[in-house]
């Protein structure tokens, strides 16, 4: 279902700020000029601070130990963060690998089959393409051909691609633990996976999930390697 998302080769860019979109056009209207411009479109700014708006917080716990921290803009895509928030209280993120994760490009996963075809049973979603860039640290929906395939997966970016904005929706940001981002095990798909151990919504207030331990090698006797003495 979800074809390979598009790579482009794009410049640096470190900081991200709201975009503004606007239209200026000058009419005559009985010989007087009159402006017609509309108010430029503004959206909301990333909000880093892990305590405020926590009904917006995704929280990914990686079998890697670490939890990363994702602010969910509901003003740049509300229906995206909204089929994200819903699938995460489903538990529908639990256990899930990054099956496809490019170096210098992002880490791919939501998809319970771990080839890169599967979504969830609900709908897939309308395009809400918006001006936000795609920079470092970047969370947006993957999709097949059509604009209006997004279901379950998305992304996250290591680097910018701004070749993906206005064609993938931009639905969010890492706010917390990049590194623990640029630790998932790389590979189309990986040899050793990285997985979603559990997904949450910060108001949710889940315990974090951490990877169990590994259990040692239990020696192996002579006695267990003796074939039973038949009666």
């Amino acid at each position: 279902m979800i074809n390979r998302l598009i790579a482009a080769t794009a410049i640096a860019s470190l900081a991200a700020t709201p975009l503004a979109a606007q239209d200026a056009e000058m009419a005559t209207d009985g010989g007087e000029t009159v402006s017609t411009a509309r108010a430029p479109m503004t959206y909301a700014k990333i909000d880093y601070n892990l305590n405020e708006d926590r009904e917006n917080i995704l929280f990914l716990d990686l079998s890697n130990g670490e939890r990363v921290a994702i602010r969910l803009m509901p003003d740049w895509a509300p229906n995206h963060v909204e089929r994200i928030k819903t699938l995460t209280r489903q538990g529908f993120y639990d256990g899930i690998v990054f099956h496809r994760v490019i170096e210098g490009f992002m880490a791919q996963t939501g998809d319970p089959t771990g080839t890169g075809q599967g979504g969830s049973d609900l709908p897939d979603l309308e395009e809400e393409f918006n001006p936000m860039p795609h920079v470092r640290g970047s969370v947006a929906m993957a999709r097949a051909q059509s604009e209006d395939s997004a279901n379950s997966q998305f992304f996250l970016v290591f680097y910018p691609r701004f070749s993906l904005d206005k064609r993938y929706t931009n639905f969010g940001r890492v706010i917390s633990n990049m590194a623990a981002v640029d630790a998932i095990n790389r590979g189309e798909p990986p040899a050793n996976p990285t997985r979603i151990l559990q997904a949450s919504i910060a108001a949710d207030n889940k315990p974090r999930a951490m990877p169990r331990p590994a259990q040692p090698e239990r020696e192996i006797t002579l006695d267990e390697l003796s074939a039973p003495i038949e009666g």
